[in-house]
């Protein structure tokens, strides 16, 4: 009987061992075996669908469109779009940095990424009366973990944006910025740090 052979991302990168740490994400943070991150829409249509893709699947998805930034659009998410081997291939190659400068699994690492760059408040604003009233709430897990990966395609986007920085290497400086818990380094963990200080002083 042949052996089974092992799933893995890319054909490279294995995500035996790899685990969530914290309980709050474990549902929202896919983990399950692909070769390739794909799925063509698939689960668009059912509410939450996202949370069955695996979780690089949604970091290249939000390559795509990282969203626009700045007075007047400064970052516009208009030149991203393109083919998904594109974005694969940037994935893989700051995957490839990210393993040279750690040794570890690049897997591994973005999900750290993602736990520590997930807000856990934020601050709602309301009408109350004739006034405006801002208050701190709790983030939802499934938005936590929507918030760290929009936040780390913006900061990879902003990094290489005019710049001869390759798209590769601004992603793999964010993600190993937010798994060091680096502000000066990752602009998602400075974004998620701002939005908790902002709902603690609304208090």
């Amino acid at each position: 009987m042949a052996a089974k052979t092992e799933v893995k991302i890319f054909g490279k990168w294995s995500l035996e061992g790899v685990e969530v740490k914290d309980e709050g994400l474990v549902a929202y943070i896919n983990l399950k075996p692909v070769l390739v991150p794909k799925t063509g829409g698939r689960h668009a249509k059912k509410q939450f669908g996202k949370s069955e893709l695996n979780i690089v699947e949604r970091l290249m998805n939000h390559l795509f469109v990282p969203g626009h930034k700045g007075k007047k659009h400064k970052y516009t998410s208009g030149r991203c779009v393109g083919k998904t081997f594109t974005v694969a291939k940037i994935v893989d190659e700051a995957f490839e940095i990210i393993a040279k400068k750690t040794g570890k699994n690049p897997i591994e690492v973005l999900v750290r990424a993602i736990e520590n760059a997930a807000p856990l408040e934020e601050v709602i604003t309301y009408q109350k009366g004739g006034i405006f009233v801002r208050e701190p709430v709790v983030t939802s897990p499934q938005r936590r973990v929507d918030l760290a990966l929009r936040h780390i395609a913006q900061g990879t986007y902003q990094k290489c944006f005019n710049s001869k920085k390759k798209a590769s290497e601004a992603l793999a400086e964010e993600i190993l910025g937010a798994y060091n818990r680096d502000a000066n380094l990752s602009y998602a963990y400075s974004e998620k740090v701002r939005r908790e200080k902002e709902a603690a002083s609304s208090r």
